[in-house]
């Protein structure tokens, strides 16, 4: 079994992620893995509520300042790597992600020698709940879409944020994580081009994606700039303008 970490990545979160805490805490896979939160510079008391769970095995590292979700999972990235867990997963901080599904994520790693494992709520059983937005239907959907058409690789959920990474693959020089214009949401999709143009084996699993109610927020990302940040990476790569 490889050394594995789950990182949730959080800002100004407090009700949502102490949900999906307490849900971790209570799900069979918390046996299998550690927990660690990146807590993006909270103001609204997330980083007091996470501090109250430390006696229960969660891990935190908050930012002095806010960097953007790119950011944090590179903190949670360099924080995996120097402490030496070979399997990274990345989770939603706003409870959107079932952790009783860590290991679809982890499992083809394991036992299939895959080194990215992508989430995807259009693929199988497992689906949508709760009330997702209208534009963010179409934007999930447009994504995929494009990403398999540059890369000629099938995919159907290219923007889900649950997914796990062998950690080694990271070492591709080819592979540059460390850039400033992936500190927002670009990070994500880069990381997943990379792996599928650079020959690595990538596939998805089904997994829920639950929103919550309107009144707690359904995400940080505004409409048009963020979609465009992750949509960005894909235009930039396939065009030779970034590496």
């Amino acid at each position: 079994m490889s050394k594995i970490l789950v990182s949730p990545v959080a800002f100004n979160e407090n009700i949502k992620l102490n949900n999906a805490i307490e849900r971790f805490l209570r799900s069979p896979a918390r046996a299998q893995v550690d927990y660690l939160i990146v807590d993006d510079a909270s103001t609204d008391g997330t980083s007091e509520m996470i501090q109250s769970y430390q006696s229960r095995g969660v891990k935190t590292i908050k930012h002095k300042q806010r960097s953007g979700v790119g950011a944090a999972i590179r903190t949670a990235v360099e924080y995996g790597r120097e402490h030496q867990y070979e399997i990274l997963v990345i989770m939603a901080g706003n409870d959107k992600d079932n952790p009783d599904e860590i290991p679809f994520l982890i499992d083809p790693i394991n036992k299939a020698g895959y080194d990215l494992v992508q989430g995807s709520r259009y693929k199988g059983h497992c689906g949508i709940g709760g009330d997702m937005p209208l534009y963010r239907k179409f934007a999930t959907r447009l994504h995929p879409w494009l990403l398999s058409m540059i890369t000629g690789k099938k995919m159907t959920d290219s923007t889900n944020g649950f997914r796990a990474i062998r950690l080694s693959m990271l070492d591709d020089k080819w592979i540059n994580f460390n850039q400033d214009w992936l500190n927002q949401y670009e990070l994500e999709p880069y990381l997943l081009y990379k792996a599928i143009t650079l020959g690595y084996k990538v596939m998805e699993v089904p997994v829920t994606k639950i929103y919550p109610s309107k009144k707690l927020g359904y995400t940080k990302m505004r409409p048009i700039v963020g979609w465009w940040s992750i949509l960005r990476p894909l235009f930039l790569l396939s065009l030779g303008l970034r590496k």
